[in-house]
């Protein structure tokens, strides 16, 4: 929320690969990150977007949960947001089947809309993170990773100029189809 200056990011958990668990967050620095490149995912093959972060630089924001629904904080850097960059808050109850887009930056030069399509809207009445399954459809982002990739979790989808939800999760069999949450169950969180 840009009054309060809070944020909600990747819509699933920080989990330990070694230990399989959600990391226990009381605080934690935030950082902007620098893209070095994609490995673009293939069929039981997810690809990723691999970045780095130069921890020198300023925090551009604090941490402090970790939950099924993502990780959540306090902008620090005011100046990091970009007014002109929002979006109406839909919600479950505005989302439609079809075409809508996910917002992402995949090559240091911004964040660039992709046309998606949703096929599944699941009816929920209590949060799930498995909300609604997404195709990519966009040329250009299925030529630049395949579809959806490890690092684009908490991509914001857009349908008719609302927010209604972020991707979570890509099917590793089918790397054009993953899903998303309803932005409801983040908001609530």
């Amino acid at each position: 929320k840009q009054s309060d200056f809070r944020f909600g990011a990747v819509g699933h958990p920080i989990v330990d690969e070694n230990l399989g668990e959600n990391f226990n967050v009381n605080s934690g620095n935030i950082y902007k990150c620098r893209l070095l490149g994609i490995k673009k995912g293939e069929r039981n093959n997810p690809g990723e977007i691999r970045s780095s972060i130069n921890l020198s630089d300023d925090a551009i924001g604090l941490a402090d949960t970790n939950c099924k629904y993502g990780v959540y904080g306090n902008i620090l850097n005011k100046g990091f947001i970009d007014a002109s960059r929002t979006a109406t808050l839909g919600g479950r109850l505005n989302v439609k089947l079809g075409d809508a887009q996910i917002y992402c930056n995949l090559d240091n030069q911004g964040v660039k809309a992709y046309d998606i399509k949703i096929l599944r809207a699941n009816k929920q009445t209590s949060a799930d993170d498995k909300s609604m399954i997404i195709k990519v459809t966009d040329p250009e982002l299925l030529e630049k990773t395949g579809g959806i990739i490890q690092g684009m979790s908490g991509s914001p989808i857009v349908q008719n100029g609302k927010i209604i939800g972020a991707v979570t999760h890509v099917f590793v069999n089918d790397p054009t189809r993953g899903y998303g949450v309803y932005i409801d169950w983040m908001v609530d969180n």
